[in-house]
């Protein structure tokens, strides 16, 4: 293998022969998988497989069921939402269908929505623009809308 120098405008200015120790150089395949156990621990990702051996293969709110095939469907919630709660009695976590997780996550934002409790600057169902006509934000239009309703009947 030759290992090239470029210029200051990119041009190539010399190239020389790199030697390559072969008989220290590891197989591809022993080097990635060290790398992704390396990963694993690094995250804490075991407590995927502790959830799934403890909870079996099952979604906690809709009942179904996964095999061999589709468990990358199945994810770990943390009730308490805390991801560094990782009891080994696996008693903070079940297990739940992505559609499901999903599900529990976006009924605490919406809840926090229609109760009021939102923060402004995050959730903004409106543009706060005027428009040229003046009728103001969609929000506002609604009202109207709804007004001359009320008054109709």
């Amino acid at each position: 293998m030759a290992k090239m120098s470029f210029g200051p405008k990119g041009t190539r200015m010399r190239s020389r022969p790199v030697k390559v120790d072969t008989k220290s150089a590891r197989p591809l395949e022993d080097v990635v998988r060290d790398i992704k156990a390396a990963q694993q621990l690094q995250a804490g990702a075991d407590y995927r497989e502790r959830s799934l051996a403890i909870h079996g293969l099952i979604c906690a709110h809709c009942g179904r069921e996964f095999d061999h095939t589709n468990r990358h469907l199945l994810t770990v919630h943390h009730k308490d939402g805390n991801h560094d709660n990782n009891p080994p009695d696996g008693s903070n976590w079940e297990n739940l269908c992505v559609y499901c997780h999903e599900d529990e996550h976006s009924r605490g934002l919406l809840g926090d929505y229609f109760g009021g409790q939102a923060s402004k600057p995050d959730v903004a169902v409106a543009y706060q623009e005027r428009s040229e006509s003046g009728l103001g934000t969609l929000g506002e239009k609604l009202r109207k809308v709804l007004a001359d309703k009320k008054k109709d009947s």
